[in-house]
């Protein structure tokens, strides 16, 4: 059933990637800075925000007065500031949800990963609330209905003892020291913890990217500060608690479940909210994914180069003082809860050389399920196949192009992820004779399954991140067949006929 489920989203991704390929190279494609994005349009809700706070006025008829002099009297710059602080809202409330829906199907919430996925559900309620908060600032006629029917769906939650929706009852019991409360909980309370809420999401990441690239940022603000300008926010009619507002403009992306609230009973809208929040938050363990073995350290070949640590993309190994009897100040340290078992570590250390010729090949830190050892193996069997020009591929095990490939008999080695594989590796195939040419097959930049093993693999290969490919390595002998795991087919065979052909010319 899960299954079906993650593959039905993909296709999705796949259909919203088409256009998006075509408009946009890799690093600047919007669906691969989903969370970044939602960061960012945050940050616009924060400046703009600010602006609208100097002139808001926290009172009855002081809300709407000011919203309308922004909008009316100041447009050229509170109308701007108030109209894109709506878009931003929405904007980032598209991004959130994609980034939730994309992280689900592509199986990135599982195992190891559960801490970001969970955490992450409060941000969304709180999110929410902020919306609403911000909509019953207005006081017009929009936010009279949202904050009387916020008002019915509180007061069926049996913990309070007096009815808040009372207070909507006239205009007379409306206090100003609401409009107080409210902005202070949108301005300042809620966005406190929303803040602090995006740290907890974060911290177990390494170099978490909270920053989409600068022309991603140029491009949103400008094509918002246009919507801005061409279809400016504007307000209904000023709240009037002894009329039933006719006619109401919602705004889908915040107050989507309102409507239900109409239909049914808040009894049943908590039920159902609650419900599937319930449900996100115990997906990772339903059902449960199986646990790979995390890295091991082996002290004997461990000189505490700190490279492990650098290149985990979840935060899974640390330096720890020294236990032995070396020279060396420090030695490497896995966190079995925290580790994922991607390899990149491996691939990190100087030490996980083929070339070993002396005893066991044992690197400062490996994989007990898929030693450095038994990659050498697979390279000394593949480079045995009968076939010329030979090319050995390697690719990640779970990337989509590994069908094609097995099933048309190319020698074949897989990886947990491509940044397992140290540069040494490539130049042990190239320069002891085991294959003609390389060629990488794994995810494309942006949708790693372990955040970093495409970047960190093409860094190594360009000689600009430690472990570095050896210069002697012939580059026109190396390719990289980078995919984006929501593709639609494989283009695998492709990629290595047309490699072949360049080794043949």
């Amino acid at each position: 059933m899960i299954g079906r489920v993650h593959k039905a989203g993909r296709a999705f991704f796949g259909v919203l990637r088409r256009p998006m390929a075509r408009a946009f190279d890799s690093a600047q494609n919007p669906l691969n800075h989903l969370g970044a994005l939602t960061v960012f349009f945050l940050w616009i809700v924060l400046i703009s925000g600010i602006w609208l706070l100097i002139f808001f006025r926290t009172s009855v008829s002081g809300a709407f007065e000011s919203v309308e002099y922004l909008t009316r009297e100041q447009w050229y710059l509170g109308g701007i500031m108030r109209s894109l602080h709506r878009y931003a809202s929405d904007a980032a409330i598209v991004t959130i949800l994609l980034h939730i829906i994309k992280e689900f199907v592509f199986d990135r919430y599982r195992r190891n990963r559960w801490f970001s996925w969970v955490t992450g559900v409060p941000l969304v309620w709180m999110m929410f609330i902020l919306g609403i908060t911000g909509y019953w600032l207005v006081w017009d006629e929009l936010a009279q209905y949202v904050a009387i029917t916020s008002a019915e769906l509180m007061d069926s939650i049996p913990i309070f003892t007096d009815s808040m929706a009372g207070n909507f009852l006239s205009d007379d019991l409306l206090s100003n020291r609401f409009f107080t409360l409210m902005a202070f909980l949108h301005l300042i309370g809620l966005p406190i913890f929303l803040v602090f809420g995006i740290w907890f999401h974060l911290f177990r990441l390494n170099g978490p990217r909270i920053n989409p690239p600068r022309r991603m940022m140029a491009a949103s603000l400008l094509t918002m500060l246009l919507l801005s300008a061409v279809y400016p926010a504007i307000s209904h009619e000023q709240a009037n608690l002894a009329m039933t507002p006719q006619s109401l403009r919602l705004d889908w992306f915040y107050l989507h479940v309102y409507p239900l609230i109409q239909i049914w009973s808040p009894g049943w809208v908590w039920v159902f909210l609650v419900g599937i929040s319930t449900v996100i938050v115990i997906a990772p363990w339903a059902p449960a994914k199986k646990k790979d073995d995390p890295a091991l350290v082996t002290l004997d070949f461990c000189n505490g180069c700190e490279r492990c640590v650098d290149d985990c993309p979840f935060g899974a190994v640390e330096m720890v003082p020294r236990t032995d009897e070396t020279n060396y100040s420090h030695q490497a340290s896995v966190d079995s809860d925290l580790c994922i078992s991607c390899g990149i570590c491996v691939g990190a250390c100087p030490t996980a050389t083929p070339f070993r010729s002396r005893g066991t090949l044992l690197p400062g830190i490996d994989l007990p399920d898929r030693t450095a050892a038994t990659l050498r193996d697979e390279i000394i069997a593949a480079g045995s196949k009968d076939i010329s020009p030979r090319v050995i591929v390697f690719a990640c095990r779970d990337d989509p192009q590994l069908n094609e490939i097995e099933a048309a008999g190319i020698g074949l080695v897989k990886v947990n992820c491509m940044g397992q594989l140290p540069p040494s590796y490539v130049d042990f195939t190239l320069s002891r004779g085991h294959a003609h040419g390389v060629l990488l097959l794994g995810c494309q930049d942006g949708n790693c399954l372990y955040r970093f093993g495409a970047e960190w693999t093409e860094q190594r290969l360009a000689r600009q991140r430690d472990p570095m490919l050896r210069r002697r390595v012939d580059m026109s002998r190396v390719a990289i067949g980078w995919q984006a795991p929501w593709s639609d087919k494989s283009n695998a065979l492709k990629k290595y006929e047309a490699f072949v052909r360049s080794l043949q010319s």
